[in-house]
């Protein structure tokens, strides 16, 4: 009995009918009253912070923030956590700030600081720094599952993506108005002015917003038709999740399960890009360019022999020109500098179809471009895919300051950054199946002050870290009764304890024990790892570590991020995986964890510094085990601490073995990594 019969009967048939269809355009969707009054596609109010006519009210309100939630702890009979300390106060901000630990003469001088606006200065003075941007360009890049490789099986290296995350670090330090930064990146090459403006190249950098999805490659034939869908797809997808908080992805093959998301709006959003195409600016010298295309001439031309000749081989020879193909492809030399961009072709533009189960064989009816139709009154019609500049007509739609998503799903990110849990929980899914806001009238009002500010970040950072409720201790009175009320602490009535982060963890201990390499910016550093890592990479040859040794020292945002290999020490803390969006990171708790840090290469690399930086800085034991805990935690050890740590010591004062243990055990110490 023949079992393929059917399915080809099958494909024959829907090519059929999708040839019959190709020519017609997909009707407009329509949508329903019932479907329009979902929380996350209605205007946004006017909501006013509530006012409290008691003395204990008044004082605890600092900013809006505070009186929306304290109302709403009050309604649900709680009350917030006392203040916290000045020593934990500053040691939260700077990790939320810069993701690093605050020096002890920081420390210093603000617990002795007995002016008014002491915190106040101290929230300005972290935000003025270039470390914010460092610490909060890190977010926005888990967001848009920023990588310098492809992925997938070749995970080629893209030497030059760290253009875009230096870009983006530059962005946040600048406080560059939150719409304006995601006009640049959607369509940034759109905007490049017909002089020679100095800013072009930010543009353009920018752009390459649209190229950080992982991107499959073969040696051998490309089929050219499935790689231009999975790139139009990435391009689609990332502007659901990061920008508007939807899960626009899921209508792609279908309309959307549970959200008024049609499949033909999928497609219609996808038009904006069919006339991008990928363009790289080289920026290597003449002689780069001589030299290069020396080496990789003769092998790109013995490349094209081999493809035109697979494509009248046998079926049996195909295996090994393959082979060969796979071969010369590893010795390509690396690209030449360049700036990853994008730009519009109106001559190459993609048709766009409806596709069966997303699959481009099985094309369906045309489309234009056109937003999310449930943004849109009833019958709004597409625009032509050769319209002119298409993304920043996209960009536009997105910012304009009516549409109902754009600055909500973005004023949450900064919620959750700051408190750990957003007023809405799921950061890229404002739908159906996403949860409700805590506090709506709170998410409105942020988000109302935050388009009337300008679309400026840092006056919305410091309207939440001056308020009374981020000030909070992470321990409350009223624990048992707020636990059986609100057990997530969505209300906040305590704040919220967190474990650093893999990049806070590496940079901290470098930071500790002073080895901590400032230089910002530039190309990507790749550091020595274990040879049987390196020999799992297809291309092997190309992670070379760098050779100045100092550069292994730098922040870790500025470390590569390679797709097929995410470093053990980030692995083992929740590092994301840069294929998809990351909206948030999880936290987990095992016992590879406390291995690698009292194991690994690293920790115990670092802990010898951080032990030799203790014994020259003081002459005594009893100073040293201080200066050691001022050091990690940011305070003085308490008695029992101490008493262990001299009981450990006894008898080895002068011992370095024994401080390096004693400097590895305050690694694994949870006042050193957690943040209270």
């Amino acid at each position: 009995m023949n079992l393929r019969a059917p399915s080809a009967v099958l494909l024959a048939l829907t090519l059929l009918v999708g040839a019959e269809n190709e020519t017609t355009v997909a009707p407009l969707g329509t949508y329903k009253s019932a479907e329009r009054r979902h929380w996350a596609f209605q205007p946004r109010k006017d909501a006013a912070p509530p006012a409290f006519p008691d003395a204990e009210g008044k004082r605890w309100v600092r900013t809006p923030v505070d009186a929306f939630l304290l109302a709403r702890l009050r309604k649900d009979g709680l009350k917030p956590a006392p203040e916290a300390d000045r020593v934990t106060l500053i040691r939260r901000l700077t990790y939320d700030l810069h993701g690093l630990p605050p020096s002890i003469e920081e420390i210093n001088a603000f617990v002795n600081d007995k002016s008014a606006k002491a915190y106040e200065n101290l929230v300005d003075r972290l935000l003025a720094s270039h470390r914010y941007g460092e610490q909060w360009a890190r977010h926005w890049l888990d967001v848009v599952r920023f990588a310098e490789s492809d992925g997938y099986e070749y995970d080629t290296h893209r030497p030059d993506g760290y253009r875009y995350r230096d870009y983006v670090i530059e962005s946040f330090n600048a406080d560059k108005p939150y719409n304006t930064f995601l006009k640049e990146q959607l369509a940034g090459d759109e905007m490049v002015s017909s002089g020679k403006d100095p800013y072009d190249d930010t543009l353009l950098v920018a752009s390459g917003f649209n190229r950080l999805g992982p991107l499959r490659k073969n040696a051998g034939n490309q089929e050219v038709a499935s790689s231009r869908t999975e790139v139009l797809t990435e391009m689609t997808n990332i502007v659901g999740a990061s920008m508007l908080g939807v899960t626009l992805g899921c209508a792609r093959c279908h309309d959307h399960k549970f959200d008024p998301i049609r499949q033909s709006d999928y497609y219609r959003m996808q038009g904006y890009f069919a006339q991008t195409q990928i363009h790289d600016i080289v920026v290597a010298t003449a002689e780069e360019q001589a030299a290069w295309k020396a080496k990789a001439q003769p092998i790109e031309q013995e490349m094209r022999r081999l493809r035109f000749a697979l494509r009248r081989a046998k079926e049996e020879d195909k295996g090994q020109i393959e082979a060969d193909l796979e071969a010369l492809d590893g010795k390509m030399p690396l690209p030449m500098s360049a700036m990853c961009a994008v730009k519009d072709e109106p001559k190459q533009t993609t048709e766009i179809h409806l596709l069966t189960r997303g699959d481009y064989r099985f094309k369906g009816p045309k489309v234009g471009m056109r937003p999310l139709g449930i943004l849109l009154p009833e019958g709004t019609p597409e625009m032509p895919l050769t319209t002119e500049k298409p993304r920043v007509k996209l960009a536009e739609f997105i910012v304009e300051p009516g549409n109902p998503l754009t600055s909500r799903v973005f004023v949450n990110r900064v919620w959750q950054y700051h408190f750990g849990r957003g007023l809405v929980s799921t950061p890229n899914d404002f739908g159906r199946m996403g949860t409700a806001p805590s506090h709506p009238e709170l998410l409105d009002f942020l988000a109302n002050q935050f388009i009337a500010g300008g679309w400026k970040m840092k006056p919305l950072h410091r309207m939440i870290l001056l308020s009374s409720a981020y000030r909070q201790a992470s321990r409350s009175p009223i624990v048992k009764l707020a636990k059986e009320k609100d057990p997530q602490n969505a209300l906040l009535w305590k704040f919220n304890r967190r474990r650093l982060e893999a990049e806070e963890l590496r940079d901290s201990m470098l930071a500790i024990s002073g080895r901590l390499n400032t230089k910002t910016g530039g190309p990507s550093i790749m550091v020595p790892i274990a040879e049987d890592l390196v020999k799992d990479l297809k291309r092997p040859q190309y992670w070379q570590p760098t050779r100045d040794k100092s550069e292994h020292d730098r922040r870790t945002i500025y470390m590569i991020y390679k797709r097929n290999l995410i470093l053990p020490f980030q692995q083992v803390f929740d590092a994301p995986d840069t294929l998809l969006s990351c909206a948030r990171r999880d936290q987990s708790t095992h016992a590879p964890q406390a291995l690698e840090l009292l194991n690994g290469k690293l920790s115990n690399e670092l802990a010898e510094h951080f032990a030799k930086r203790i014994i020259e800085a003081r002459p005594t034991a009893d100073a040293r085990i201080d200066y050691a805990f001022q050091l990690a935690a940011g305070r003085a050890p308490t008695v029992r601490e101490r008493t262990l740590a001299k009981h450990y010591l006894s008898g080895s004062d002068t011992d370095a073995v024994a401080w390096k243990e004693l400097a590895l055990s305050l690694f694994n110490l949870n006042a050193f990594l957690y943040v209270n």
